[in-house]
């Protein structure tokens, strides 16, 4: 009989992340219902809704009016536990060190227009040859990068915004396009840095493709890098030259970076260390070069050349993948890239975790499945969900760092390098629980039934996780 260790640091780390963002509750009872949730979230196996939450902290003879007030009447304050929820992340980061964060747009699906924000989208479980549309939100996910180790990092979302299109269904909330909420939140975060003394670090962001917008650059705060990855048929144009008329503001066209990526020669070589393997790259760097209609804003372009590798036995082709970074001025006045080549390499791998972000919020904590019909219910609720799934990471960031992975369970497979998400959840599961030793449920004989008693012992573990808080 296995059993996982109890990790009594984890909940202690939980705790503390908890009780740091008691001051945005004016009321204790509001409090402890919005802490009794989250660990809701923990033991609940079905869909995620207010409702069901309930039923696994075994209320299901109380009055759940009063626990859908903390959201749908403002009790729960998202802005003002991101304040808090970035300095405590801020702890773990070196005050002189590179503030790397993430922006990407995602969906949750909705059965009714009249929920807020409520719009037709483009549905992405449908197939690239024949696209459909659905019923969804949209919002933006502004996190920020876990320091490198190993080549590992990990996705917090520390700001999560509603990103609803003019068309859809609102009351309240204020319609706005993906780059809009990029701006936003790349400015709420230099507020945030100058309140807590840090506004010398430099900050980068990644995006994909969405976010290599002319206006996005045009508009790109200061002292912020942005890593864009870009389309390979982009129109670029050389800097003007220096004698030439002061109307001129571009210089001629350059090849497209298909074109550029096409040539055998000119390429550079590097190793990096990427998720705990070392990886050959090869990559070329071309600029300054500007985009029509944005003069004022110099960019260098990053081509990385694909890679053949093989998996499970198949051979697969990564193809190559063009990147844009904005320019900065040196001493002498000539414009540089604003971080060496290694470095932004080695975090546009990590835009991947963006993805990783969506997926465990969806799959593991139901993001969307709250359905509220309040136009402050519908925002927050997700809002809550986002911040919770901050709180619960780095809780198992200060225990374990990225990559001391607590053991697992199994003879056939002793764990990765980093710890996963699901081992997360093992792990609190396992420490709040008073059973968490692990019971085969599969009795190997058909005929004696007094050993079936092993089965029923087995599912000890979830009677007492639905019934305990």
């Amino acid at each position: 009989m296995s059993s996982i260790p109890q990790n009594r640091q984890l909940i202690k780390n939980l705790a503390e992340l908890i009780e740091a963002h008691r001051v945005i509750f004016n009321q204790e009872r509001v409090y402890q219902r919005v802490k009794a949730l989250m660990f809701a979230l923990l033991f609940g196996f079905g869909r995620q809704t207010l409702t069901q939450l309930l039923m696994t902290l075994g209320l299901t003879e109380s009055d759940w009016s009063s626990w859908y007030r903390i959201f749908s009447a403002g009790r729960f304050d998202s802005m003002k536990a991101n304040e808090i929820l970035i300095e405590e992340i801020l702890n773990e980061i070196p005050a002189g060190d590179l503030i790397v964060v993430g922006g990407d747009g995602t969906q949750t699906a909705r059965t009714s227009r009249k929920i807020e924000g409520t719009g037709f989208l483009r549905c992405l479980r449908t197939p690239p040859f024949k696209i459909g549309i659905h019923q969804a939100q949209r919002w933006f996910n502004f996190s920020l990068m876990l320091p490198l180790v190993n080549g590992f990092s990990r996705a917090l979302p520390i700001l999560w915004l509603p990103c609803f299109t003019a068309k859809s269904h609102r009351k309240q909330t204020i319609a706005y396009k993906e780059w809009e909420t990029a701006v936003v939140s790349l400015n709420w975060l230099r507020d945030q840095l100058k309140r807590l003394g840090r506004a010398t670090q430099s900050i980068l962001m990644l995006g994909d493709g969405s976010y290599d917008n002319l206006k996005l650059w045009k508009h790109l705060p200061k002292a912020v890098i942005l890593l864009a990855r870009s389309a390979k048929n982009r129109a670029l144009y050389e800097m003007p030259d220096k004698q030439a008329h002061k109307n001129r503001k571009y210089g001629d066209r350059v090849r497209t970076p298909q074109q550029i990526w096409q040539e055998r020669k000119g390429w550079l070589r590097t190793r990096l260390t990427i998720r705990g393997r070392k990886r050959r790259l090869r990559y070329k760097v071309k600029g300054p070069f500007l985009r029509k209609g944005a003069p004022d804003c110099p960019l260098f372009l990053i081509v990385v050349g694909g890679q053949s590798y093989s998996k499970y036995g198949r051979k697969k082709h990564r193809k190559p993948m063009p990147y844009l970074v904005n320019a900065i001025q040196n001493d002498l006045g000539e414009w540089i890239l604003p971080l060496p080549i290694e470095t932004l390499l080695q975090w546009a791998w990590q835009r991947w975790e963006l993805e990783v972000c969506h997926r465990e919020l969806k799959s593991n904590l139901g993001l969307g499945h709250m359905q509220g019909w309040n136009p402050n219910t519908a925002v927050t609720f997700v809002q809550w969900v986002a911040w919770s799934y901050s709180i619960f990471l780095l809780a198992g960031y200060r225990t374990w760092g990225l990559v001391d992975a607590p053991p697992v369970p199994t003879r056939w497979w002793r764990g990765s390098q980093r710890w996963s998400f699901n081992t997360l959840w093992r792990s609190y599961r396992a420490t709040l629980w008073t059973s968490h030793d692990f019971r085969p449920l599969l009795a190997l004989t058909t005929n004696d039934w007094a050993r079936k008693e092993s089965l029923f012992q087995g599912f000890k573990n979830s009677i007492i996780g639905s019934a305990r808080l």
